[in-house]
């Protein structure tokens, strides 16, 4: 029976469903079997084909189901976006150890100049101290946030956006 329905539907795993549907349908219709008339074999082949032939039916009226259903939008790889947010994670766990091995005064500034946006002495203004103390503990904490100590590291051109914010450098915070 199974070679007989794997030579119909051409899969093993099919002809393993068409042999069990074929003995559950003989089983349901055992009343019109004639024991009597000889063997069996010919009115279970014949199950096993109707079974096999109701199979394929039963998938192609599926398969254009499935046609008529809208396609939904590709779904993106989320691999991608997951190594980043994972790499982006590993860089805001470094910038918070950075920052809280800080002294509280220089976090302070960090966080109004650079955060912010504040200039020198709004953050001075906002922290109730002078503004030369400001620069010395923005410059403290620069220092100390730098991966690799610079040979001489003084104020340049362009570490201050148009409205005086102190900005720090590509890749050091």
């Amino acid at each position: 029976m199974y070679n007989h329905a794997f030579r119909l539907v051409g899969d093993w795993s099919a002809a393993e469903d068409v042999t069990a549907l074929t003995f559950l349908e003989a089983w349901r219709l055992r009343h019109r079997a004639d024991a009597d008339g000889g063997s069996l074999r010919p009115w279970l082949l014949g199950i096993a084909t109707n079974v096999a032939r109701n199979m394929r039916r039963a998938a192609r009226r599926h398969e254009a189901a499935l046609a008529r259903l809208p396609r939904g939008d590709a779904i993106p790889d989320f691999a991608e976006e997951l190594v980043q947010r994972m790499a982006d994670a590993d860089k805001v766990a470094a910038a918070r150890q950075a920052y809280g091995s800080l002294r509280r005064p220089e976090q302070d500034v960090i966080a109004l100049c650079v955060w912010a946006g504040l200039d020198y002495t709004e953050a001075a203004q906002a922290l109730g101290i002078p503004v030369g103390t400001v620069k010395s503990r923005l410059s403290r904490a620069r220092k100390k946030l730098q991966r690799e100590p610079p040979a001489s590291r003084r104020q340049v051109d362009g570490d201050r956006d148009s409205e005086g914010a102190v900005r720090l450098p590509e890749g050091e915070f």
